[in-house]
């Protein structure tokens, strides 16, 4: 037990959240265990300080059934706590622990592949001529079924612009 809280006193809450990266509700459910941990190891010190003897004869000179305090003091002199073994529920922690650090990573991973293929994008749309200046074999060549799908059209006689007799009028007439 002594190990964990000399384990307990060493942890930097600082160094966790910047190292990790943490944002958001992680970094402040990570504050809000911080501030309960510093509560908890505040009580338990307020707790040591207090005195920890009973003094039974106190309570004999107060009382008037004297076997009811002798029976308190005898049971309270044979008490023992009850240790628990916290070693199988720390390995589930740890267990835990490297299963999150490893689903964290992973993720880490698809999300710097995402941000690189957005930055290629991003970096294509600002590097890219304007639409205007393309030509129809430029786009054709870009987007293979755009010229597919014309094709079709024009067979079937159904090409058509939309807005293209608004703007330059119908030229069958010549």
């Amino acid at each position: 037990m002594a190990a964990g809280r000399s384990a307990a006193t060493k942890i930097d809450w600082t160094r966790i959240t910047t190292s990790l990266g943490l944002k958001g509700s992680t970094a402040s459910s990570l504050q809000a265990f911080k501030k309960r941990n510093d509560d908890a190891r505040r009580k338990l010190a307020a707790l040591h300080q207090q005195p920890q003897t009973v003094d039974f004869a106190k309570y004999r000179s107060t009382l008037s059934n004297g076997a009811v305090i002798d029976e308190i003091e005898q049971h309270f002199k044979t008490f023992k706590p009850v240790t628990y073994d916290v070693g199988r529920q720390l390995k589930a922690i740890e267990a835990f622990e490297g299963q999150a650090v490893k689903s964290a990573e992973e993720t880490k991973g698809r999300v710097d592949h995402e941000v690189e293929a957005l930055t290629k994008t991003l970096e294509n749309i600002e590097t890219a001529r304007p639409f205007n200046e393309l030509t129809v074999d430029e786009v054709a060549a870009a987007e293979p079924e755009i010229d597919k799908r014309t094709d079709q059209l024009v067979s079937k006689g159904r090409w058509h612009v939309p807005g293209y007799k608004e703007k330059f009028g119908d030229l069958s007439l010549l």
